[in-house]
C-alpha cells in the first residue's frame, strides 16, 4: 500500500528524561529530524506518562505543563512549551473513536507531560503548531495497533502522529557511572539489535508478540508503557511495512532508538 506523497508520515520515538536539553547530540538530532518533514496542521501525542481508560482527551486550551518527574535540579521545572491547543483536533479524535464505539472521556484540565513536551521543545521550538494529547487506555498491543488504524486518517489532515516512548526502559539497570555515553548492557542492545531487525523486515506481529518473541523483553521493559506508544504508531501507518530508524545509540545504557513511518 502507498501512502498518498501529501499525507504525513508517523513517529515513534525515545523521549528521554528532561536532562535530554543538555544533551548536545540527542538534541540536533531531534531538530534535525524535524526539520525534514513538513510543518504539521496539528500533532497528536500518545505518551508513555500517560494510562487512562477509557481513551481520554488532554486539555485543548494551553494549559500548564505536567511536571511528572521527582528530585531533577529546579531548573527543569521552569521549562515551559506554550503550544496552541486543538479543540478541531480532538473533535476529529472523537469522531474517529465514536465511530468505532470507543469510549472517549476529557481531561479538560490536563496539560502535556514531558513524554511530550520534552521532545517537542526540541524539534518545534517556537511552539507555534497545535498540540493534543491522548491517554493510553491499555497496554494491550492488539489493542494500541487497533487505536492507531482508526486514527489513521488523520495524516491526511496534515496531523503528525508520535507515539512518545523508550524503545529499552528500565530505570533500576540504568548505567548511571558509566554516564550517558556508556557502553549499553547486553540485555539492552540485545533487544535494540532484535529491534532494528524485525522492523526493517516489516515483521509487525513479531512487534507486536514481542515479550514472548524478542531477547531479554521482560529486563528491557519489566513494564511495557515506553514500547507501548510504538503499537500505536505502527497502526496508523496503515499499511507501511518498512520503517526507517532515524535516530539510534544509546543513552546512560538505554536504547534511544525512534523511527519514521512514511
Amino acid at each position: 500500500m502507498t501512502a498518498p506523497a501529501d499525507r504525513m508520515p508517523v513517529l515513534y520515538l525515545s523521549h528521554g528524561a528532561p536532562p535530554l536539553a543538555d544533551d548536545a547530540l540527542w538534541t540536533r538530532q531531534l531538530a534535525g529530524w524535524s526539520a525534514d518533514l513538513a510543518k504539521p496542521a496539528a500533532i497528536l501525542v500518545i505518551s508513555a506518562h500517560w494510562e487512562e481508560a477509557p481513551l481520554t482527551i488532554g486539555a485543548t486550551t494551553t494549559v500548564p505543563l505536567v511536571y511528572d518527574f521527582w528530585g531533577f535540579p529546579e531548573h527543569y521545572y521552569q521549562v515551559r512549551y506554550g503550544a496552541p491547543g486543538a479543540p478541531e483536533l480532538a473533535a476529529k479524535v472523537r469522531k474517529l473513536l465514536h465511530s468505532s464505539r470507543t469510549p472517549v472521556h476529557d481531561a479538560p484540565e490536563r496539560g502535556l507531560d514531558h513524554g511530550a513536551y520534552v521532545p517537542l521543545v526540541e524539534m518545534f521550538p517556537n511552539a507555534d503548531v497545535p498540540v493534543l494529547q491522548i491517554s493510553m487506555p491499555s497496554l494491550d498491543p492488539q489493542e494500541l495497533f487497533g487505536l492507531g488504524r482508526r486514527l489513521a486518517p488523520l495524516r491526511d489532515e496534515g496531523v503528525l502522529i508520535i507515539g512518545s516512548g523508550f524503545f529499552t526502559h528500565n530505570l533500576h539497570e540504568m548505567r548511571a557511572v558509566d554516564g550517558p555515553d556508556g557502553a549499553p548492557p547486553a540485555w539492552s542492545a540485545e533487544f535494540d539489535h532484535w529491534g532494528e531487525q524485525v522492523l526493517s523486515t516489516g515483521d509487525i506481529d513479531a512487534v507486536l508478540d514481542f515479550q514472548h518473541k524478542a531477547p531479554a523483553a521482560q529486563l528491557a521493559h519489566p513494564r511495557t508503557e515506553h514500547f507501548a506508544p510504538l503499537f500505536v504508531s505502527l497502526g496508523a501507518a496503515d499499511g507501511v511495512a518498512t520503517p526507517r530508524t532515524v535516530i539510534d545509540g544509546y543513552w546512560y545504557g538505554l536504547a534511544k532508538r525512534s523511527i519514521q513511518l512514511g
